[in-house]
């Protein structure tokens, strides 16, 4: 897996502007914040991103990844003031689940989810080397 990183470009914080690997391809659909009996534990946006990212790790662990392979994430949040706020504490609870390794990321805010209680949906893609 390589980072790319353009001479003289400004290196994103907590993201990556994009990596190139090479290996077989799991594609992850969006992930809500929800258990694995599709309950919601909680309205909160950091704890709903906790388990998105659990349950992301947890499917990628089905094809024997683990979270430095994943390339890329896309998060779609309902309140990007929410997101923002959150910054902190977010970025200590992506640390836990995702370690040091930052990814090709984007982030939208959208006009609602699929699912009602849901504040945050996460989608990846990994390469498994």
């Amino acid at each position: 897996m390589q980072i790319l990183q353009p001479f003289g470009w400004m290196r994103p914080r907590g993201y990556s502007h994009a990596m190139a690997a090479s290996g077989r391809l799991v594609f992850i659909s969006g992930q809500v914040g929800w258990d694995e009996h599709c309950h919601f534990q909680t309205t909160d946006f950091v704890k709903q991103a906790r388990q998105a990212l659990q349950n992301i790790v947890t499917i990628l662990a089905e094809a024997d990844g683990r979270p430095e392979h994943i390339v890329r994430l896309t998060w779609y949040v309902i309140d990007k003031q929410e997101y923002q706020a959150a910054g902190k504490e977010l970025g200590m609870v992506y640390r836990s689940m995702m370690g040091q390794h930052y990814p090709a990321m984007t982030a939208v805010q959208v006009a609602a989810l699929m699912e009602d209680q849901a504040r945050v949906e996460i989608e990846a893609t990994a390469v498994i080397p």
